[in-house]
């Protein structure tokens, strides 16, 4: 009988990539290039594609997940089915299940932030952009007494009164 047992896909918290425990486990985020991916794209996998799907395939394929995506081409059905489902989606008329699927299609290619972290990907910083540095660091005004943690935040000193 299906459905017993076992780990599930989204079953509890995914493992953090950043954390000590994950590179203890050797467990890393693959970080993509927030530049997205710029070389040739590959054609449309479903048959009788329309012009919208065209154009979603063209913008899907310029994102940064493109550049791990390139790399898998058996995924390259599943970003098809992801586009039309999600051209379909775009209608006024669109019931519920075809939004849902698109959003799951979405899920399992990276396209959504729990995709990306199922995924196990990360999108970093564009090679060669400086981040713009703003205003400067607040100052901060020292407080009074310095901040204590345990019961000695909570307790202070009753003056003798005797």
């Amino acid at each position: 009988m299906a459905g017993h047992g076992g780990a599930r896909n989204r079953s509890g918290p995914h493992p953090s990539m950043v954390s000590a425990r994950s590179d203890a486990r050797d467990l890393k985020a693959k970080r993509l290039d927030a530049g997205g991916y710029q070389e040739k794209i590959p054609d449309f996998p479903l048959a009788a594609q329309t012009v919208r799907e065209a154009e979603v395939w063209e913008w899907a394929w310029r994102t940064p997940q493109a550049t791990q995506w390139i790399q898998e081409p058996w995924r390259w059905y599943t970003i098809g089915q992801w586009v039309r489902w999600s051209v379909k989606a775009e209608a006024a008329d669109a019931p519920a299940a075809t939004v849902t699927s698109a959003t799951r299609f979405a899920d399992q290619i990276g396209l959504t932030p729990a995709g990306l972290k199922e995924n196990g990907w990360i999108i970093g910083p564009v090679e060669g952009v400086v981040e713009p540095s703003g205003a400067p660091e607040p100052t901060r005004t020292p407080r009074k007494s310095a901040r204590r943690s345990g019961p000695q935040r909570r307790l202070s000193p009753v003056p003798d009164v005797g």
